[in-house]
């Protein structure tokens, strides 16, 4: 580092104690950096609001912005976009196609000065447009900085009386927030479980993957893998059980099971407390295969089945249902969609639940009922129609419903690209007059699709979450495929349009996962509502990436890419539901542009 100092080019003692300057100097402004208050004694009299509510922070657009002071400056910016620089659009470029096109247009002179006038000047320079107490104190940090230079440069002995001890400032830097790929996590909480999950999954789960895969090819596939009980109490002891289950959810459970007599604590099943953000940093380490998400008790439909009961169920619902899905004793299954209509439009679904005294009767035919093959699946959460003749959005409801309750056939497992998915697995069902008490409703008749989108939400972005661990998984597996195989006489990574699909695919996953992330930050600060646009642009995005990434990686393990030697065919046979599941890619996409036609006519 060069530092400017007057005397460097000079003789004499000055000249001598140029690097002693020089150090102490940087010393000087360690030492700043590592005070305890960087702040000014005098911070700005500009008065600021003290509590701004996330929806405050959203501009005319619909677009969040850091801070008020970005939210003001952006408004003055489109507006002074839209009165000045729009409507002279034509006329600069008029002049710029003219003979007289290396002169400058008289307007620009005073739109320039209409800038200066409205604050809109030299917007780049540092502390302008940043975000936080201390950043908007920028500029007053520098000029005290540089008078502390100043200060030493004029001073007589420019030895310190009391060398530095040596110690350094221990607050955690941005550097120990970095994992060991490299990666940059929200804080130390998550880096410490992100570091043992990754441990976890290279200790228990990778080598496990070809046993699990091996019972579930066998005559006994729709058995557990006693491995698979062990591998869940060790991922319990060390603190990885239940960590999808977010903090507002767990307070409110905390909140009905504190009416339950003679309660046990279950706080330890709770999770660790996370925001949908944080998970996210978790949640695409476990989608690295397709055997992890159970093992922690984070893997669907049992996480969107207990987020329901986490939010809309009562105590009794609770305390018979939610407590053994969260203790890992039983399993779930989610029952909504049906062979015969398009449930994609969820108005279509015909299955009929009929209050009769204290019980429901229940008839329809429902399939790809994940996870109801499954020897422990003990609760179906369903939904059907309680009012045919109700408001289009009113006529459903969700039910929970005993697995061994008569009346419920389960006639088949369905395959995913050949997969069958044991023990998991995806069932179609027949319901016949299936007596199912009262109590068992959730929320009330007519709330269906008010729970649905309530789950679908985190449930959908749980998805994606796993997809980016899965694409990581397919880019981790091509690039060593690539470094351990030649074709013509050089190695795959040779190859300058590997090299070149390698680099591209790269970008598409890191946009993607900034995208997911940016969405999980949503649903945390605004809910399911209000965040659903940028859920829809996860939900798109992230299968088509991970497609396109796992197609590639197949494509570089040849044969062995589309057999069961490889994780591979069977990542991307999960991938491609996914532009299915929860919602085709065209709802989404239908969301996405009606949000956005929606904003445009407001402008």
């Amino acid at each position: 580092m060069k530092i400017c100092v007057k005397g460097n080019a000079s003789a004499g003692e000055r000249a001598r104690n140029t690097g002693v300057q020089a150090n102490e100097l940087v010393e000087c402004a360690l030492g700043y950096i590592a005070r305890e208050n960087v702040l000014p004694a005098h911070p700005p009299s500009g008065k600021r609001d003290e509590s701004p509510s996330y929806e405050s922070l959203v501009d005319g657009t619909g677009r969040f912005v850091p801070n008020r002071k970005v939210l003001e400056l952006r408004g003055k910016l489109i507006k002074f976009m839209e009165t000045h620089i729009y409507p002279m659009e034509k006329e600069f470029a008029k002049l710029a196609q003219s003979d007289l096109r290396w002169t400058v247009h008289p307007e620009e002179e005073r739109l320039k000065e209409e800038a200066k006038r409205q604050g809109l000047w030299n917007l780049f320079i540092p502390g302008n447009a940043s975000a936080g107490e201390r950043a908007r104190n920028t500029g007053v940090q520098a000029n005290e900085l540089v008078e502390c230079a100043l200060g030493y440069i004029a001073r007589e002995n420019v030895l310190p009386a009391h060398p530095p001890s040596g110690k350094r400032d221990e607050s955690p830097s941005y550097e120990s927030l970095v994992d060991g790929t490299g990666r940059f996590v929200p804080n130390r909480k998550v880096l410490e479980l992100r570091g043992k999950l990754i441990k976890f999954m290279e200790t228990h789960i990778y080598p496990m993957e070809k046993e699990f895969a091996k019972l579930a090819q066998s005559d006994l596939r729709w058995t557990v893998h006693p491995e698979e009980e062990r591998l869940k109490e060790e991922a319990k002891r060390q603190g990885l059980w239940n960590l999808f289950i977010p903090v507002d959810s767990a307070a409110r459970a905390r909140r009905e099971l504190a009416a339950i007599e003679n309660k046990q604590s279950f706080d330890q099943l709770f999770g660790e407390g996370l925001t949908n953000l944080e998970y996210g940093y978790l949640c695409e380490i476990m989608g690295r295969s397709v055997w992890a998400p159970q093992v922690f008790n984070c893997g669907a439909p049992d996480t969107g089945n207990m987020e329901v009961i986490l939010r809309y169920g009562n105590k009794e619902q609770i305390a018979e249902w939610l407590i053994p899905l969260l203790e890992g004793k039983i399993r779930s299954g989610f029952a909504m969609t049906e062979p015969q209509v398009a449930s994609s439009d969820a108005t279509n679904i015909e299955c009929s639940i009929k209050r009769q005294g204290d019980s429901y009767i229940i008839n329809g035919t429902k399939w790809w009922t994940s996870g109801a093959m499954d020897p422990r699946c003990r609760v179906l959460i369903l939904m059907g129609k309680t009012d045919f003749n109700a408001l289009k959005h009113k006529q459903q409801s969700m039910i929970l419903v005993d697995m061994r309750t008569p009346g419920i056939h389960v006639k088949r497992p369905l395959t995913v690209f050949g997969f069958d998915d044991a023990p998991h697995g995806h069932a179609e069902i027949s319901f016949e007059n299936v007596i199912v008490p009262a109590k068992n409703i959730l929320l009330g008749e007519g709330r269906g699709f008010e729970i649905a989108q309530g789950r679908l939400g985190p449930g959908r972005l749980h998805h994606c979450m796993r997809l980016i661990g899965a694409a990581e998984r397919g880019m981790e597996l091509m690039a060593q495929r690539a470094l351990s195989r030649k074709t013509f006489g050089m190695f795959i990574a040779q190859h300058g349009s590997f090299v070149s699909d390698l680099a591209k695919l790269r970008v598409e996953l890191e946009g993607t996962r900034l995208l997911v992330l940016e969405a999980a930050d949503h649903l945390d600060k605004f809910g399911n509502k209000k965040a659903r646009g940028i859920l829809a642009m996860a939900k798109v995005a992230a299968p088509n990436m991970a497609l396109k990434v796992l197609d590639t990686a197949i494509q570089v393990h040849g044969a062995a890419g589309v057999c069961s030697d490889t994780v591979l065919a069977h990542l991307w046979a999960t991938a491609r539901t996914l532009r299915i599941a929860d919602g085709p890619d065209e709802v989404h996409l239908g969301t996405i542009g009606k949000l956005e036609l929606q904003r445009a006519s407001k402008l």
